[in-house]
């Protein structure tokens, strides 16, 4: 079992909780710092964002702190000596979320080699197509890694075909459009994940893409396997600068527990 699915496995209901945050946002000591924090305070499995100057699948609030990343001239190399610092003291699951462009440029055999030594998980590649993710998952696969498939509310064989070869979780994306904070998720998530279990009974799905408060959390978990949460935390890093370790954390601490069901 991949550490991915391992995530899901260990969580006390099974049920994981999974925060996001940009690399280098607002510097690689604080990310470093959230890291090591969002861990203690309950998180699963921690999405890493490794900046791009052209993130097509997030909002507003995620370009942005794309963009002050880059301003801090924050490379895949820096991201990766940070997660080495992490890994002295702590053993989180930890995933990248990019793009094809960062993978590329780096080497794919290359960045699958650094995480697989780094003990990641595997990667997020929201721009890659499922008829065109072979050329990332067989290469991450023979580092024992995982490229996590995406659905979206969209045709129910798509779904299907995605759910038949995808490794670690399925990510759900709730809603059409890009990443955001939404106040309402009306997309029928159990019916999306009822289409992956039919095909993949013991696969993990989890939720993301809008999901900001308790409420949302406990009701995605509910007809899921957890729940993944970007612009909320990282709209509080962009407001709060390097001020936003402990807030940040209290946050996941809280949405944590509403996963966990205590």
């Amino acid at each position: 079992m991949s550490s991915v699915a391992q995530a899901f496995a260990a969580s006390p209901n099974g049920k994981a909780f999974i925060p996001f945050i940009t690399a280098g946002d607002p510097t690689l000591e604080v990310t470093e710092q959230l890291v090591l924090g969002m861990a203690e305070a309950g998180a699963d499995l921690i999405e890493l964002g490794i900046p791009f100057s052209d993130p097509t699948a997030e909002g507003p609030v995620i370009q942005d702190a794309n963009l002050r990343a880059l301003r801090n001239r924050v490379t895949t190399d820096d991201v990766f000596a940070m997660v080495a610092r992490v890994r002295k003291t702590c053993d989180v699951p930890l995933v990248i979320m990019t793009y094809a462009n960062v993978v590329f440029s780096y080497g794919i055999d290359r960045f699958a080699a650094r995480q697989a030594e780094l003990g990641m998980g595997g990667v997020i590649l929201p721009d890659v197509p499922h008829e065109e993710k072979e050329e990332f998952a067989v290469p991450f696969a023979e580092a024992g890694l995982d490229v996590v498939s995406l659905i979206a509310p969209t045709s129910h064989e798509r779904i299907r075909a995605i759910a038949r070869d995808a490794c670690g979780f399925v990510y759900c994306v709730s809603s059409l459009g890009v990443t955001g904070v939404r106040s309402k998720i009306t997309t029928d998530i159990g019916a999306m994940v009822g289409l992956v279990k039919e095909e993949r009974p013991d696969l993990p799905c989890a939720v993301g893409f809008g999901i900001s408060t308790p409420e949302q959390a406990e009701r995605m978990a509910g007809v899921s396997d957890g729940a993944i949460v970007g612009s909320a935390i990282v709209r509080m890093i962009g407001e709060l600068g390097e001020t936003c370790v402990e807030p940040v954390c209290d946050y996941v601490r809280n949405m944590a527990r509403v996963v966990h069901g205590v």
